[in-house]
């Protein structure tokens, strides 16, 4: 559930690549050629969502230098990022609109 549908979707077309497989300003349908569906929700007028504070969702992709170019397009377009650091993996975390969390790794 998110509080923006199409804030949370042109943000993950943009820096993600999925594409809008349909849906309209209450839910929404994202997909990738790898078969990833990923449905955006919008959160009740009376409801209320609390994710875990662990709670994110991931994209790993090829390379290092991958996670870098879109911290540096993120950075670029003014969201707060902190740069990528190798723990677990080459990775990095950002806020997405419609609030959710999602990390970029590799």
């Amino acid at each position: 559930m998110v509080t923006d549908v199409r804030a949370a979707k042109d943000f993950m077309e943009k820096y993600f690549g999925l594409q809008n497989s349909g849906g309209n300003d209450g839910l929404t349908v994202l997909i990738d050629n790898d078969g990833l569906v990923l449905t955006l929700m919008k959160m009740g007028r009376t409801g209320s969502t609390t994710y875990p504070d662990n709670f994110h969702v991931g994209f790993f992709v090829e390379s290092d230098a991958k996670v870098d170019q879109i911290y540096q397009r993120l950075k670029d377009d003014g969201y707060d990022v902190a740069p990528p650091e190798r723990q677990h993996a080459y990775s990095f975390y950002v806020g997405a609109p419609g609030g959710f969390t999602i990390e970029v790794g590799a």
